[in-house]
């Protein structure tokens, strides 16, 4: 993890020109423009060549990341090796097959699967050791309720954690947090933040700005946690090994690597 870790993925519908240019200044670390749900089917063929077009160009220094939810193979090598494409988020992946399928047809081009299946959580280790391209993997939680017929939402924590497990496994960073569906529910969105986060979550999609200060309070690290990192690597500083400090805690090597990944991300500028 380094500062400028993402916390804030806000999408934004690839047939809405208009709303991705926002998106793009509304402070989000990352675009997601989205050519799958939020796009009628009558309007697929639209939004694709609207998104090559916004995306033919270079990024301007300093502006804001661009990853595109495609939709289907067509959308793929369409964007491939458009400079303006900083990834592809890969919906509905059960398999290692699909994601080289779409690897190959996109070489270089940073890729996230989305487990939105039980069957893409059975497979979520391999899925995310599949291939070097793959940076991240996270789950599409509407879609896996409803494959599950879960009711409630602490139905889908075994999942959650098998996919921070699986991320951590195939050493990739911490996965991001599905969206939260109600734009108006800030208290439920911090608090399910604080719940995601407490599961080994580092950040979430958003589906509108007003979601994004939520989610960049919620998972910047406390006074507390900051100071008790500050603690430990001080002391790693000045003794090696296994460390003891005041209060009488040991700590070892890990702890240390996961104090200094606090303190980047609470350095992280907006």
């Amino acid at each position: 993890m380094t500062a400028t870790a993402p916390l804030t993925w806000l999408y934004a519908p690839g047939d809405r020109p208009d709303v991705v240019r926002k998106a793009c200044g509304s402070g989000a670390d990352m675009v997601i423009v989205d050519l799958e749900d939020a796009v009628a089917p009558d309007r697929k063929e639209y939004a694709r060549s609207a998104t090559v077009e916004f995306l033919s160009e270079p990024v301007a220094a300093g502006a804001v990341p661009v990853h595109v939810r495609v939709s289907s193979e067509t959308d793929v090598l369409a964007l491939a090796g458009l400079p303006g494409v900083a990834g592809m988020r890969l919906p509905k992946i059960t398999h290692a097959s699909s994601v080289h399928r779409i690897a190959a047809l996109a070489p270089g081009v940073a890729l996230c699967p989305l487990l939105e299946s039980a069957l893409g959580i059975e497979h979520a280790y391999t899925v995310a050791a599949a291939h070097p391209q793959v940076y991240s993997i996270a789950l599409g939680e509407a879609d896996l309720g409803a494959d599950l017929g879960v009711r409630e939402d602490a139905g889908l924590d075994w999942s959650r954690s098998r996919v921070v497990v699986a991320a951590r496994a195939a050493g990739l960073a911490p996965p991001a947090q599905s969206v939260f569906p109600d734009v108006r529910d800030l208290d439920g969105l911090w608090a399910s933040c604080a719940h995601g986060r407490a599961l080994g979550f580092l950040g979430r999609a958003a589906i509108h700005p007003r979601q994004l200060p939520v989610i960049e309070r919620a998972f910047r690290p406390t006074p507390q946690e900051i100071e008790a990192a500050q603690e430990i690597v001080e002391a790693a500083q000045a003794q090696a090994g296994a460390l003891a400090l005041p209060d009488g805690r040991f700590v070892d090597a890990a702890v240390v690597a996961q104090a200094h990944r606090t303190l980047a991300l609470a350095g992280r500028g907006r």
